[in-house]
């Protein structure tokens, strides 16, 4: 048999999908799950976007669109960033596609050559590395430690650039551990980007879920306009993670580039959920604040929580929807005591291996199931902590 391409055997999955499917499995032999493993809010999109997409197909607006989206869509995300980001840009410097993992794959397609080294945050997205792999590139990581309140080192990122340095990756807030990167952190790395002639793959998909302060884009930053390329969509901020709808930021040769991928590939994203995306970024009716609302309430109910369990320790994330919280003196690796918590305790949660080496003795709890449930899952842990309360020096 002919065999398949070797770039496949580069690629990995995610840990979060490989939980959520054996927590499906105990669910259908009667077990009670609570799942805190996946990043998909329990929220869905309001009732005036659910509205515009019905009347968007029964309008029979599910024809062959332009590659790059419908320009209203395109001019609508010019004007919410400049709104919300306090970004200047041009609807031609926009591209829709299918989700976030597809503008992010398009962007490094059209970035990354075989031979490139490509940074990227250790905690981090695991497709980070996977996808750089899979184009026949090296990935590279730079740490975000506890030590450093999860800051990145800009001066261990510094060291390791080489002449075969093509892009460096991040996002902030950060996934898994919540931080927000500081200004003076996104100076410092602009400041290389320019000097290396990098290109910055800034993930931004948290960007409207902060809980402190007023969000800073790296490529607000001077001389980054024309090397940062943003990739954001309205799955996290507008609660549409099944809608699968994406979006690119970046300079126009970027975008012609992608825009001939896109021809290459899928050749559009649908139309009717491109109309309603446009009712999404309205906001009519406050529903992104009122969930960030939700989410901060969340996170001081159950991050306090957590850090009263013995062997438990979490910094207070500062946007996204995550708890990353620090295991170690549990005595327990992270990976037997995540099986523990959803065989025994049915509370569905990551290893932080999965997010990375800098992860190994750190779990990951999302923030996605009401408050109800979140307690409930605090009193299950509660439970199960008596295994190695005797072990955690106090």
């Amino acid at each position: 048999m002919p065999q398949i391409a070797s770039r496949i055997s580069q690629l990995t999955g995610e840990g979060a999908l490989a939980v959520f499917a054996r927590a499906k499995e105990l669910e259908t032999r009667g077990r009670s799950i609570i799942h805190l493993e996946l990043g998909e809010p329990d929220f869905h999109p309001a009732a005036p976007v659910v509205d515009a997409l019905r009347s968007a197909a029964i309008a029979g607006r599910d024809r062959y669109v332009s590659p790059c989206g419908i320009p209203a869509l395109r001019e609508a995300l010019a004007e919410y960033l400049k709104r919300t980001r306090r970004l200047e840009l041009a609807a031609e410097d926009v591209l829709i596609a299918p989700g976030c993992k597809m503008a992010l794959a398009l962007a490094m397609m059209a970035l990354i050559e075989p031979g490139d080294e490509v940074l990227y945050p250790d905690p981090g997205f695991p497709i980070y590395p996977s996808f750089t792999r899979g184009l026949g590139a090296k990935a590279l990581p730079f740490f975000l430690e506890e030590k450093n309140q999860f800051q990145p080192d800009v001066g261990e990122i510094a060291a390791k650039i080489t002449p075969r340095t093509k892009v460096l990756i991040f996002n902030s807030p950060n996934n898994p551990t919540g931080t927000v990167f500081s200004e003076n952190t996104l100076a410092r790395i602009a400041e290389l980007a320019v000097k290396h002639d990098l290109w910055v793959l800034a993930d931004e998909i948290y960007a409207r879920i902060l809980f402190v302060g007023e969000y800073k884009s790296i490529r607000s930053t001077r001389g980054m306009a024309e090397r940062t390329v943003i990739i954001d969509g309205f799955s996290k901020s507008f609660a549409m993670t099944g809608w699968r709808l994406g979006y690119a930021v970046a300079p126009k040769q970027i975008i012609d580039a992608m825009d001939l991928l896109v021809l290459n590939t899928f050749t559009c994203t649908a139309e009717f959920t491109q109309v309603a995306a446009i009712e999404a970024l309205r906001d009519s009716t406050g529903a992104v604040d009122a969930m960030v609302a939700e989410y901060r309430t969340r996170r001081d109910l159950f991050v306090g929580a957590l850090n009263r369990i013995p062997g438990f320790r979490c910094q207070s994330p500062e946007g996204a929807f995550y708890a990353w919280v620090n295991i170690e003196e549990t005595g327990v690796p992270a990976e037997e005591l995540a099986a523990s918590l959803l065989e025994e305790a049915g509370v569905a949660v990551i290893a932080g291996a999965a997010f990375g080496s800098a992860g190994k003795n750190y779990l990951r709890f999302s923030l996605v199931s009401a408050r109800h449930l979140l307690e409930e899952a605090l009193a299950r842990i509660e439970r199960v902590s008596t295994r190695w309360r005797s072990t955690v020096s106090r």
